[in-house]
This record gives structure tokens, sequence and C-alpha cells, in this order.
């Protein structure tokens, strides 16, 4: 077992974000400085990738696409990252935990069996000796992945620019890709880590098809853990009482790009099967405005008597 695990490189991948992800840790608890935090995660990933890619040493042109890719997204969302924490301040999701040393553990062991999960894809295609040649998957998955990309630099560089004029302070993004979608940087993530799989299928055999857990994982964990839900209800602490905002909320997809004169208008049921417009996003709202998160979706006149 442990030949065959060795020989797709999962146990020095392991190893190897362990270790990396610890030195950050430590450095986090001892000097309480965690504006690395982010950095440290995004860049383990360009790690994994560089390293397997040279300890199979083949270089074929499908390996060498997705690890550059991965690298790409790697260092761009790790300095983006990690200058807008030095320009905006410590990361509110520490506080109160700086001087916890169990709790800051576990989110930093959690972080790092995040970046070994999510670059299985890579990991396993940079280890496989069996290299097919080009195929309709691989233009299929890049192509995924430069839309991703696109989205998501988009959508961060537009909030970006919005903090950081003065006339926006106190308000909540609604410009650019925003009007399309609540959090479309997560979107173009979610978009680009499937595109990574997909482009990687052609070389996956029995259960190496298990890591599709990658963008999955990654799926799972910006639904319904620490993406969607911890900013939603945030700004529904900050915005909740303004009916501009629930007006907002009503009229714009949580994830996917959508007009929102189309998503406004789309029926309850639709949003929640297909749209990921679940009701754990708006339970967080003010409790007097408990009648319009039971009747979200309805119209305006329904809004206003809340």
């Amino acid at each position: 077992m442990g030949t065959v695990i060795d020989s797709h490189f999962l146990a020095i991948t392991a190893i190897v974000t362990v270790v990396y992800q610890f030195i950050f840790f430590i450095v986090t608890a001892l000097l309480k400085f965690d504006k690395v935090t982010d950095f440290a995660g995004s860049t383990n990933f360009v790690i994994l990738a560089i390293l397997t890619l040279a300890l199979k040493g083949s270089w074929h042109f499908r390996q060498v696409i997705l690890s550059v890719l991965v690298v790409i997204w790697g260092l761009r969302l790790g300095l983006f990252l990690l200058m807008r924490i030095m320009q905006w301040g410590e990361d509110r999701r520490f506080d109160g935990k700086r001087d916890q040393l169990g709790r800051l553990a576990i989110f930093w062991t959690f972080q790092a069996i995040w970046v070994w999960t999510v670059s299985l894809p890579v990991t396993v295609v940079n280890a496989s000796d069996d290299q097919p040649s080009l195929q309709a998957r691989d233009i299929i998955g890049w192509l995924m992945w430069v839309f991703g990309i696109i989205v998501e630099v988009t959508a961060d560089q537009q909030k970006l620019a919005f903090k950081n004029s003065p006339e926006n302070r106190g308000k909540w993004c609604n410009v650019g890709v925003w009007k399309y979608s609540r959090h479309p940087n997560y979107f173009g993530e979610i978009v680009l880590w499937w595109g990574i799989f997909v482009a990687s299928t052609p070389v996956l055999k029995g259960a190496e098809w298990l890591v599709v857990f990658s963008p999955v994982f990654i799926t799972l964990l910006l639904l319904f853990v620490s993406g969607l839900p911890l900013l939603e209800e945030s700004a529904d602490k900050k915005y909740g009482n303004l009916p501009e905002y629930l007006s907002y909320k009503r009229e714009t997809s949580p994830i996917i790009l959508l007009p929102p004169a189309v998503y406004g208008n789309l029926p309850q049921w639709f949003k929640r099967v297909f749209l990921f417009e679940f009701p754990l996003y708006n339970r967080n709202l003010p409790q007097e405005l408990s009648c319009c998160r039971t009747s979200y979706g309805g119209n305006d006149a329904e809004m206003k008597m809340s």
C-alpha cells in the first residue's frame, strides 16, 4: 500500500504540506502575526505543483500546462490576498483566537487538508506514467480554468477598487460582476478547479477518479463552510435593515453569474434547487426582518411590509 501511495506522490505531498503549514502556524502562534495565512495556503499549491512535476521529470505537455495553471492561480491569489490584508489590517477570522493555541491549530490543520485535497488532480497527473495524446477534455478543462480565473481576478480587482474609494465607505459592493453574483470571486474559483479536474480526466484510471473530491471539496467548502455562509452573515448584520440591500439580495444570484432581471423573477423553488439560494444565506438577517426572510423571493410590496 505504501508503494502505491508513494507512486502517486500522495505521501510526499502530504508531508510537505504539513511541514509548510506547520512553519506558518508557528509564526502565527508565536508572533501573533496572521497576515500570512492566505499567502501560506495559496503558495502551498504552487510548491506541490512544481515539486511533483520536478520529481516525475517526464515533462509531458499536459503535466506542464496543469502545473503552470496552478502556479499562476496560486501566486496571483497569494500575492493579492497578502497585499490586501497588509492594506486592510488584521484578519478578522482570528479575532478571539490569537491566544487560543488549540483553535489556531485546528484552523491550520484544516488549511493543510484543503491544500492537499484540492491539489489532488495535478498531483496525480504529474505522477502518472500514462499520458495519452491531448483530447477535447483537456481543451475544455483549460477553457474552464481561463474563464474561472478571469471572473475571479475581475471580481477581486473590482471589489478592491470599490472598497478603496472613500465614497463607498459603509456600502456593499454591487458594481461590475458583483451586479450578477453576490460572490463572483468564489464562482470563478469553483469553475477553475472543476476545469483542472476535467483536464486531468484523460489520465485517470480506477481509484484515481477519486480526485474528483478536489472540486467537490472546494465547492462544498465555499457553499457551506468558510465561504458564502460567513460572508452572508456578516453582510446581513451590517446592511440587513436597508431595503436597498434586501432588494439586492432578492435580485442577485448568490454565486452563479446571472442578470438581476432574470434571477429576480425566478420562482424561489428554482433558485434553491438549481442556483444554490439556500435558506442558511438568509437566516442571519436582523430578527425584525424575519417576515422578509421567510418570504424571500417575494415581490417588493411583501418586502416593504416587513
